[in-house]
């Protein structure tokens, strides 16, 4: 179904219902100077394009956001779409505004090898950006947001993309921020994309059951309201049926069907103080029995993203599950709206100490990339960063730490601090020693044991789950190793030098910097490692250093025996010098060939040696070979 078309008037009516003193002139001064920039350009489907930056300028005023912000929202595709410069921009709107949109084209115009380097650069590139300033990630969202709402014009592979970027990415960042609504149609929009057919079924299912579930709602609802006036407590009662993707993940996540589901039914009640939202939770534990298990107290601990709330499941009159939510309306508005309830009115960037609680997860985040040179690693950290199933536990000081469900306290030690974690020895909860492999329950005090002689176990990546844990653990591990590689390669090499009777200067030498190079290793430290690995062999590198001479005339100091009485025929010929080649080694039974060398006689290989084909450039110096029959000699063992 196609979106309703906004027009600057409607913006602007929007904007004046929740901010009577704002900027109209502003918001005017965007829409023209984007619509003259665009021009005639139109969206894939053909409609014209300054639809797309006012329907992204209206979802920004429904987060309730300041003139500022909307007029970015407006030109946030001038500067990648059309030939407005930055320079243009800061001299028409200033400053703050150049910055947004200079931000969030610098987001569209990254080249990289692949897909997936590019979407993990972008994300890094959007959290710094964000880190910096919130807005551009508010932007990010209502631009997101407007083309999923149109994402059936786009081809079947880059919906598929796109919404899985959204479901990955888009909606645990929205939740992280606390912008609930939001979270949820970034999910429901992605679900229905992803798997067309099961988001098909899945509505179906609960609009078949809707008219059932109202009712017996409407009831529970009416004898809340009943006791809430007997107790003479305010509250404003309401019902909602939990929307499709949040339903498919329980699918998942117990491994059931649709039919088997209990809690979809959720009752939130809104009132005027904290004392009363636990005068209301007794209430309701009085009227039906609670689950086990099921009681939350986000009000007592709130979510890293401010969220507040009591939460409780009962047993309803009928013996359906029904999940209730209880908070005042403030905790409700930052429950909708997030950091963007803190943005209303603002005309500034800097973050106020309340904005700072909603992004210190990011601002870690972003200090811990100046780690993570992968873009790859970066995105797995934030994908890790950004989970949903959550515990809290404290540390010592009685601070907070979110962490994801299954954490220990290996993952606890490196969410602290790298070194605190590489150097972890043992772990206390409630003053008790427990395992590293222990999982952390939600009120767990957690202590961290340190050795400053202690280094990170391979075997903890079988029982961390933060992917800044697992990250940080293979670093050391790939730096340790990279290490002994290179000290082992060292001394191959000097062991090699010393065998040919050459000079170990030749180790820091340029002959041998030229050698690694024509090797395919980049540097001194490239080849040893390869060395010490075995990916080159230490006779490639002495080959490469003595060029002008072929490898195997290094190999062997030559003998000066009789052909006939060593037990080989070159080419019929008696009494020639000859040396076997150090290189393949030759013995009886393997085919030879001969090379003649300059004025040492003729070295032997196998004729399967991978020294050959460099030789058999000069085909005139090669040399039939053949073992005799009556001969006699002794040969290494292979």
């Amino acid at each position: 179904m196609a979106e309703d078309v906004v027009t600057i008037d409607d913006l602007i009516k929007k904007v004046l219902s929740y901010n009577p003193d704002a900027d109209v002139e502003l918001l005017k001064k965007a829409y023209i100077f984007s619509s003259e920039a665009h021009g005639n350009q139109t969206r894939i489907e053909g409609s014209p394009y300054i639809e797309h930056p006012l329907a992204v300028a209206s979802i920004l005023a429904d987060m309730k956001m300041d003139t500022t912000t909307i007029a970015a929202g407006l030109l946030h595709d001038t500067i990648e779409d059309t030939t407005i410069t930055a320079k243009d921009m800061k001299s028409h709107f200033g400053d703050d505004i150049a910055f947004l949109v200079n931000a969030l084209t610098k987001l569209s115009r990254m080249e990289f090898m692949t897909k997936e380097e590019a979407q993990a650069e972008n994300f890094r590139k959007m959290l710094l950006a964000m880190a910096e300033d919130v807005r551009v990630i508010l932007i990010k969202f209502a631009d997101r947001l407007h083309n999923l709402k149109t994402l059936e014009h786009l081809p079947e592979e880059k919906r598929q993309r796109i919404a899985a970027e959204t479901l990955d990415i888009y909606a645990p960042i929205a939740n992280r921020l606390g912008i609930g609504w939001l979270k949820t149609e970034f999910e429901d929009l992605s679900f229905k994309f992803m798997m067309p057919e099961l988001h098909e079924e899945i509505v179906k299912k609960i609009a078949k059951r809707k008219e059932e579930q109202e009712v017996y709602l409407r009831e529970i609802v009416r004898e809340i309201e009943t006791r809430l006036k007997e107790e003479n407590i305010a509250g404003k009662v309401s019902y909602r049926i939990k929307h499709s993707y949040g339903i498919y993940q329980k699918m998942q996540k117990q491994s059931i069907t649709f039919e088997q589901i209990q809690d979809v039914l959720g009752i939130r009640i809104i009132t005027d103080t904290k004392a009363n939202c636990y005068a209301i939770m007794g209430i309701i534990h009085s009227l039906w029995t609670p689950v086990p298990g099921r009681f939350k107290d986000f009000i007592g601990v709130p979510k890293s993203n401010m969220y507040q709330s009591l939460h409780t499941t009962v047993i309803g009159p009928k013996g359906e599950r029904v999940e209730f939510q209880i908070r005042t309306a403030d905790m409700n508005r930052v429950a909708e709206e997030g950091i963007a309830s803190h943005w209303k009115y603002k005309e500034k960037g800097a973050p106020t100490e309340k904005d700072s609680r909603y992004i210190a997860w990011l601002r870690e985040l972003v200090q811990s990339q100046k780690e993570l040179p992968n873009a790859k690693d970066f995105l797995e950290e934030l994908k890790g960063a950004v989970v949903p199933d959550v515990v809290y536990v404290f540390t010592p000081r009685g601070d907070i730490k979110e962490l994801p469900s299954g954490s220990t306290p290996v993952d606890f030690a490196y969410s602290i601090h790298t070194q605190v974690g590489h150097k972890c020895v043992g772990a206390k909860v409630g003053g008790r020693i427990v395992p590293l492999r222990y999982q952390l329950k939600n009120g767990d005090t957690l202590e961290i044991i340190t050795s400053t002689t202690h280094k990170p176990s391979r075997d903890w990546l079988k029982f961390v789950v933060t992917q800044r844990a697992k990250t940080r653990i293979k670093q050391w591990i790939n730096v340790e190793e990279r290490t002994q590689g290179v000290e082992l390669g060292i001394k191959i090499m000097e062991s090699e030098l010393k065998k040919h009777n050459m000079s170990n200067t030749l180790m820091k030498s340029d002959e041998i910097l030229q050698a690694a190079k024509s090797l395919g290793a980049s540097s001194l430290e490239e080849l040893f490692v390869s060395v010490g690995f075995g990916k080159i062999s230490p006779h490639q590198v002495i080959n490469k250093l003595m060029p002008e001479k072929p490898a195997e005339e290094v190999a062997l100091k030559p003998v000066k025996p009789s052909a006939e009485q060593k037990g080989i025929s070159i080419k019929g010929i008696d009494n020639i010098l000859y040396h076997t080649a150090k290189c393949c080694y030759p013995v009886p039974g393997d085919s030879l060939v001969g090379f003649i060398t300059r004025g040492k006689g003729v070295t032997i290989h196998n004729k399967k040696c991978h020294n050959l084909e460099r030789l058999a450039v000069d085909n005139a110096r090669l040399i039939d070979v053949e073992w005799r029959q009556d001969g006699e000699a002794t040969y290494p063992a292979r």
